[in-house]
């Protein structure tokens, strides 16, 4: 096992991809407040305009001539907790606002009404930067966030990392993929991801193309690579799919996938260093270039919560899949 890794153990809570989407915003003139939300990075387009003037990759308002802040609000594709947050002005220099702070709440279906506390005061933005922002609130649950700019200006990107709270989603009684972001699983950590995020293993939809996938370095001495799952729910899992799909000349050579279950909470580091004993559901399973490979298993697993997926030695995974059911 490498000493070196990296941890993860969070879900961006503002991806499109579990349902995040715009409630409402004060001004979008220059650039669309969804664009915030998503989940590619900024990218700087030189020479580009539209009819309202140059165009940026993230959420821009007009110049405000008037008091007031400008603001966008969220609405959370599934409730969670906010543990980090992460406001981006990636090309943004100089039209970037001068501050921005975060408030956040829970609403029911019943109720329209906001009770927004805060959970990021008042912070002062670089241009062209990632901030960083530990949130201090992170046992509280929130479906609805409001991003303040002071007093206007443009962000490209937002993140809020956290946990969804799997509570309140509705687990079918049927067999599902119980590796889905959709059902809060979530990468506790892997041992490279150079090419292509780790997370995007657990994406609701076929990969798109192959910097969609996961995707570590060419490795040049001993080991292999690998990435942890924790489930959202502890569960059983009969059949696994494991996608390459546009990993044609940079597919692994094969896999194995260990398991672990416990209901305690265990750090990071004892996860990874425990790693190495885990159980195997799969042994050796080779892989193919731009494929679906299935694995039935001969008998139904233990009860899961924990999952290591194993590549050797490097190379691309776009997809893994499992079909079982929640304890």
């Amino acid at each position: 096992m490498n000493k070196k890794y990296i941890q993860k153990n969070y879900i961006n809570l503002c991806s499109p991809v579990i349902g995040t989407k715009i409630y409402d915003f004060s001004d979008q003139f220059f650039g669309l407040a969804s664009r915030l939300l998503k989940d590619e990075a900024p990218v700087f387009k030189d020479g580009v305009y539209d009819k309202n003037g140059k165009w940026m990759d993230g959420w821009e308002t007009r110049r405000k001539r008037v008091k007031g802040n400008d603001f966008v609000i969220i609405k959370l594709g599934l409730p969670g907790m906010i543990s980090f947050a992460e406001i981006d002005t990636s090309f943004f220099n100089g039209n970037q606002p001068q501050y921005a702070s975060i408030d956040a709440c829970h609403i029911d279906n019943k109720s329209k009404k906001f009770n927004w506390s805060s959970i990021l005061s008042k912070q002062k933005l670089k241009p062209d930067a990632k901030h960083g922002f530990k949130i201090n609130k992170s046992k509280n649950i929130y479906n609805y966030i409001r991003l303040n700019i002071y007093p206007d200006g443009g962000v490209a990107r937002l993140k809020l990392l956290g946990d969804v709270v799997v509570d309140k989603i509705n687990f079918s009684k049927n067999k599902f993929d119980l590796l889905s972001v959709l059902k809060g699983s979530k990468i506790v950590a892997c041992s490279d991801e150079h090419f292509g995020k780790a997370e995007n293993l657990l994406l609701p939809f076929k990969s798109k193309n192959m910097g969609n996938g996961w995707e570590t370095k060419r490795r040049r001495g001993a080991g292999f690579d690998w990435v942890i799952i924790k489930l959202g729910k502890p569960g059983f899992i009969e059949k696994f799919d494991i996608q390459t799909h546009y990993f044609k000349g940079n597919f692994p050579s094969y896999c194995s996938i260990q398991y672990f279950f416990s209901n305690k909470n265990i750090n990071i580091n004892s996860i990874v260093n425990s790693s190495k004993k885990w159980e195997y559901l799969v042994k050796h399973l080779e892989l193919k270039a731009h494929s679906s490979i299935k694995k039935q298993l001969s008998k139904k697993s233990n009860k899961i919560n924990y999952l290591k997926l194993n590549i050797y030695p490097d190379g691309g995974i776009s997809r893994i899949r499992s079909l079982g059911k929640i304890v």
